[in-house]
């Protein structure tokens, strides 16, 4: 009886309970999966989320929680009423995101709004505040794109075209001016990606269609703007876009704007157009975060899934990774949003009143100058993304490969300084011992009989079973086989290279191949 007890104890899979979570350093927590539940429970603010089997619950304590960001991926699940009163209590935001880089909901603390300042807003282009604000914004995006350019992408010519651009913006007198200045910038700017090389580790490159492997055009064939990407580059921008988005949304409300009623956007039904347009000189940032990334590693196959009109979607895995920069955003939206809430007050003003400062919630800059101190952009570094083996995929390697693909990757490696060795100018003697060695190679070819080859042992067969099998010996072996150089053996056991024939019957017998 004890026994069959302890049998059905073991059997039996233990109980889920809620988990405690140490919240990442950025304070962003990404939710993802089916059946997401966000609740309160006797004060603790209850998460859950996951697929299957691998489910996440989450408990944090009102205090001590590190929360800033609770970002959801998905439309599977609910949030209920008082867990927004509680993440608005901490000062904490919920986003909610579409994969395909669309804004569904924001929600976090709102101070109470002036009535002069929504006022302001509303009269910029009467009082002449939405050219001077659109003139700045504006500008700080070129300065912006023609760094990138400049430093990034190391194309001068592109930069230069950019400042020249951006030198017109004070001749120009209206909005619509602007804009054309800001497309034909833009234009060149994004000529200057399209060639961008895109990589992937090796063993995926037979699973990734040929449009994926460059930056390509940045208006998507499916759509005619940049919504409905066709290839992972793009989809990751419109994604990092949609966080950025978010944020703005966030600063807009945070101090006291309406983040519907834009100056460089016009009004539109569907969008916020100021949260665009605050949006606007961080994009540059945004930009160079993802040129880092793709230049320094390759990206994953894994992380992206194509759909049947060829819209390339993100992984929920991926897309929460790309979550975690959130706080990044907000840190450089926040003085983009307290300068224009100052320039539309400053606007409204009378010639009588004296200037009246706004309190600036998000960046404290007013309580650093008070102090006396001298005022700068709290900026956070980028959450740091695993490397990425080039050859398997495999996460969190030290240098360029894993351990397995190192050996592997050295041999190639060896075999290209080999070649550039046989390229080098050599000594008479060194000449001699070469040009003896293709000659006693070619004499063999010559003089080998075909009819000494088996009848099964034929091309395909070479081919389908017997250069498989040959990547799992070593290199050496192969050369002692066929009697070559190790270069070359290498090159063999690649598939680079195919050897005559007469050395068939040396591989099928090393590989144990027989008819």
């Amino acid at each position: 009886m004890n026994s069959e007890l302890h049998h059905l104890e073991a059997s039996t899979p233990p109980e889920r309970r809620p988990s405690s979570l140490i919240v990442p350093r950025h304070g962003v927590v990404t939710l993802c999966g089916y059946g997401i539940q966000v609740r309160v429970d006797r004060g603790h603010l209850l998460v859950e989320d996951g697929i299957g089997e691998d489910r996440r619950k989450i408990r944090l304590p009102r205090v001590g929680h590190g929360l800033k960001r609770l970002v959801c991926i998905g439309a599977d699940g609910f949030i209920s009423l008082a867990a927004l009163q509680w993440l608005a209590a901490q000062d904490a935001s919920f986003v909610m995101l579409e994969r395909d880089g669309s804004v569904l909901a924001t929600t976090g603390p709102v101070r109470s709004s002036d009535a002069k300042l929504r006022r302001a807003q509303a009269l910029a282009h009467v009082s002449g505040a939405a050219l001077r604000i659109t003139r700045e914004l504006i500008r700080q995006k070129l300065a912006g794109q023609e760094s990138v350019a400049r430093n990034k992408l190391l194309d001068t010519t592109t930069a230069d075209t950019i400042a020249r651009f951006c030198a017109e913006l004070p001749r120009a007198e209206q909005i619509a001016s602007m804009r054309l200045i800001e497309a034909q910038a833009a234009l060149a700017y994004w000529s200057a990606w399209r060639t961008l090389p895109i990589t992937f580790p090796k063993n995926d490159l037979a699973r990734i269609p040929a449009h994926w492997l460059k930056f390509g055009a940045r208006i998507s064939p499916l759509s005619g703007s940049p919504r409905l990407s066709v290839n992972p580059p793009n989809a990751m921008l419109n994604y990092l876009y949609a966080v950025l988005e978010s944020e703005a949304r966030l600063a807009a409300a945070a101090v006291g704007l309406d983040p519907g009623l834009g100056v460089l956007h016009a009004d539109s039904g569907n969008r916020d157009s100021l949260a665009l347009d605050l949006l606007e000189p961080v994009r540059p940032q945004v930009d160079s975060y993802l040129l880092d990334w793709i230049t320094r590693q390759p990206l994953m196959r894994q992380w992206f899934f194509e759909q049947r009109d060829g819209n390339c979607r993100l992984m929920g895995t991926f897309a929460v990774r790309l979550s975690e920069t959130a706080t990044m955003w907000r840190r450089a939206v926040a003085p983009v949003a307290e300068w224009v809430a100052q320039a539309l007050w400053n606007s409204h003003q009378t010639s009588s009143g004296a200037v009246q400062h706004l309190p600036t919630r998000l960046t404290h800059r007013r309580r650093s100058e008070g102090r006396g101190n001298d005022f700068k952009v709290q900026t956070i570094s980028a959450p740091r993304q695993p490397k990425i083996c080039e050859v398997c995929g495999a996460e969190g390697v030290e240098n360029r490969y894993c351990r397995s693909c190192a050996v592997e990757a050295s041999r190639e490696n060896m075999a290209q300084v080999g070649l550039i060795a046989h390229m080098r100018p050599k000594s008479k003697k060194a000449r001699a011992r070469i040009s003896k060695t293709i000659s006693d190679h070619a004499v063999a070819n010559t003089w080998w009989d075909p009819s000494s080859l088996p009848s099964w042992l034929t091309e395909e067969c070479y081919v389908q079973r017997i250069q498989p099998l040959l990547k799992d010996k070593k290199v050496r072996e192969i050369a002692e086989a066929m009697q070559v150089s190790q270069p070359y053996a290498a090159f063999i056991r690649s598939g680079r290279r195919r050897p005559h024939p007469r050395h068939w019957c040396a591989l099928a017998k090393l590989v144990d191949v027989t008819s």
